[in-house]
């Protein structure tokens, strides 16, 4: 009984300083970003976004930079199949005095719903992250690999009488969680949840303007170490239909059989 009672106060002993180890990382950013989504047919259509991520004071530094492509295929009006291409650069951070380039492909399924007095949009998203390695402060030829899901959900509510309508102001309640996956994966599964709140205005049929606060947090590689940020917003999304409008059925008159 005592062997067994010392073996446990040598185990919580030796788990307190694990615990004690956990460190977190509190960051203000500012992200920006123009998103577009186009579509040239009834089934195709592309996406497109570029993002800027400061940091240090929300805005005093560089902290990455990002380009994203896709060709989307209509299932139906609400729902959509999206395979892409992104590139981020990491900007010097920290110990880290070089840059760090990542390559990643990516795969989505986004679909939206439509209530009397609500919008719901949803995606799911895979992505093959390709990061280039850096050892001793310089890049390497060699890559660290692993996957990553994501799942979104966007809940629009409108807060005036124009609604979706151009001049219209809506709600934004907004939740991202990734997962990453993979052989290189040991400590961080859980990679990061990102919860946003802000104001939708409608600037045209076309575009709206999103602005707001959100909050993320993310488990760093190292497991042990969390990142708590909290990020100023402010994205411009627009959306083109390039398909030609067929012509009006015409009427038949009265007087044809």
């Amino acid at each position: 009984m005592s062997r067994a009672f010392f073996s446990l106060l040598f185990l919580l002993l030796a788990a307190a300083p694990l615990r004690a180890q956990k460190q977190y990382v509190r960051e203000q950013q500012t992200w920006v970003g123009v998103f577009n989504q186009t579509r040239y047919s009834p089934r195709w259509g592309s996406w497109t976004d570029l993002q800027l991520r400061l940091h240090d004071h929300f805005v005093q530094k560089k902290f990455q930079a990002l380009a994203r492509v896709g060709l989307t295929y209509y299932l139906t009006d609400d729902v959509r199949l999206t395979a892409g291409y992104a590139y981020v650069h990491h900007y010097p951070d920290g110990a880290r005095t070089v840059a760090q380039p990542e390559h990643r492909p990516w795969q989505q399924v986004q679909w939206f719903t439509k209530f009397p007095k609500a919008r719901l949009m949803q995606w799911v998203r895979l992505e093959e992250r390709f990061r280039r390695t850096i050892a001793e402060n310089e890049p390497t030829d060699d890559f660290d690999f692993n996957y990553r899901t994501r799942y979104n959900a966007a809940l629009f509510v409108p807060l005036t009488k124009r609604g979706f309508e151009p001049g219209g102001v809506q709600l934004l309640i907004n939740n991202e969680v990734m997962m990453n996956f993979g052989r290189e994966i040991r400590y961080n599964y859980f990679d990061q949840n990102r919860l946003f709140a802000g104001l939708v205005y409608q600037v045209n049929k076309h575009g709206q303007l999103q602005g707001g606060y959100m909050h993320l947090f993310q488990q760093l590689p190292a497991g042990s170490t969390y990142r708590n940020q909290h990020t100023i917003r402010l994205f411009y999304f627009h959306n083109f239909d390039l398909r030609p409008t067929p012509p009006p059925v015409p009427t038949p008159s009265p007087s044809q059989p």
